[in-house]
């Protein structure tokens, strides 16, 4: 702490998945492995809707786009964490803190967003076959992955603002292996209750307004796919069951932290770790399994490599 007439906290101990040292190596290389696999895989998704012009759609436009926001997120924390497996002394200075906190809410606002842009691609190619290419455009996708991002910003500061200039004179011990907001804003020297609350409110009308959006979204897209039993539909139905499974991931692991209690110091680290490790890596293997026109551009853009060999 910075000694003075008034101590300031300057890094905060983080609490990371403990025990052993055999242990801590294997969750070294577990993480090491999963989080190498993350970054693999949303880029080579990215790669292939880049280089393979069959892709060059909306849909692939805003998944790609998808697995770019899920690298970024599993980026904030994970790396830290994994370095942190060798370290006794699991420290993290107050700016990379905020630091933190900041890219966290913006890659999970962002994201949450993107999905429901999504949702929309898949509503206006489903109900509105016949205006889909008018609908959705170029420029008409460039504005939802752009819009977003800006409200992930904005739910970022708006989450932040506060934060940065709470008077932490005292305790430093935050129960996460990454500097988690309502963890941080309960080590305030002073009463954080109504901030508490409101970060809370923040947090749970963006999560909140954008699953209501994508539960209508996905209530008409599945009964307009009931009505038209077709092979076309049928497709559309795989596509449909792959967003459900990954809107079910993604805000799953949400509700559960910001429902319960904080002091389940195991519980919110399990989910927490679901939410930034395993939920980045699930998202490309639900779509390009169950998706053949990517499969079938990977291994085309995989030959394509080797025949330059």
């Amino acid at each position: 702490m910075d000694q003075g007439n008034n101590s300031r906290v300057t890094e905060f101990v983080l609490h990371s998945l403990s025990g052993p040292q055999e242990l801590q190596l294997f969750y070294f290389a577990f993480f090491t492995l999963f989080y190498s696999s993350i970054v693999l895989g949303n880029l080579l998704i990215v790669l292939t809707v880049l280089s393979e012009p069959a892709l060059h759609t909306p849909m692939y436009f805003l998944l790609s786009n998808l697995s770019f926001i899920d690298v970024c997120l599993s980026t904030f924390a994970t790396p830290k964490m994994i370095v942190d497996f060798f370290k006794e002394h699991k420290t993290i200075s107050f700016e990379a803190c905020m630091a933190q906190i900041f890219f966290q809410h913006v890659c999970a606002g962002g994201e949450m967003m993107l999905l429901v842009a999504m949702a929309y691609d898949r509503y206006v190619a489903i109900c509105r076959p016949l205006h889909y290419a008018a609908i959705m455009s170029v420029r008409k996708c460039t504005v939802l992955v752009v819009g977003s991002w800006l409200i992930g910003v904005l739910h970022s500061v708006s989450q932040l603002v506060f934060t940065v200039n709470l008077p932490f004179c005292g305790p430093n011990q935050v129960d996460s292996f990454f500097c988690d907001l309502l963890l941080v804003i309960k080590l305030a020297c002073t009463d954080t209750y109504i901030l508490e609350k409101l970060t809370l409110l923040d947090s749970g009308l963006i999560a909140l307004s954008s699953f209501v959006l994508l539960l209508i979204s996905y209530m008409v897209i599945l009964i307009t796919v009931r009505r038209r039993l077709s092979v076309g539909m049928a497709k559309a139905q795989t596509t449909l069951t792959a967003h459900v499974i990954v809107v079910t991931l993604f805000y799953g692991p949400c509700i559960f932290i910001y429902a319960c209690s904080f002091n389940k110091f195991l519980v919110n680290n399990i989910l927490s770790i679901f939410y930034t490790v395993f939920t980045p890596l699930l998202n490309p293997l639900v779509y390009t399994l169950r998706n053949q026109e990517v499969v079938s551009a990977m291994q085309k853009l995989w030959r394509r490599q080797v025949s330059l060999k």
